[in-house]
């Protein structure tokens, strides 16, 4: 078995994937306008209209983190936040050496969605990910 994708689920699908193209330099691909995705070498995010599965909520996840391996963390915070800073995401942690050796750096995405972007610094986290899996 192979994890392909992640869904979010949002009443705004333009929003959402102008807001993960402008994260991952990577324009989203739109099968119809409820549905895009962002396609990146190792997943997708998928991002679908609420009409598509009326029984969810959009904006309602607390306990879900969507996360992205980056070159350099520091570097897609700066390009994140050259703009006025009303413009950008909303940022929950600046880039952060965590315990486990990435650099974390934590936002929230348009529907309030935890995004973490991190790089390996240590050597056992480079090692983690430097493997193809």
């Amino acid at each position: 078995m192979d994890f392909i994708s992640i869904r979010v689920i949002t009443a705004d699908v333009d929003r959402m994937a102008r807001f993960y193209g402008q994260l991952t330099n990577i324009e989203a691909v739109w099968s119809t306008p409820d549905f895009a995705e962002v396609r990146t070498p190792r997943a997708t995010i998928a991002i679908a209209h609420a009409k598509t599965l009326p029984a969810l909520t959009p904006g309602t996840n607390s306990s879900v983190i969507v996360e992205f391996l980056s070159a350099e963390v520091d570097e897609v915070h700066a390009r994140l936040t050259a703009t006025a800073p009303d413009a950008g995401p909303t940022v929950v942690q600046e880039p952060t050496t965590m315990p486990w050796g990435n650099r974390s750096l934590l936002l929230r995405d348009p529907d309030g969605n935890l995004v973490n972007v991190f790089t390996p610094v240590t050597p056992a986290a480079k090692a983690k990910f430097a493997q193809p899996r």
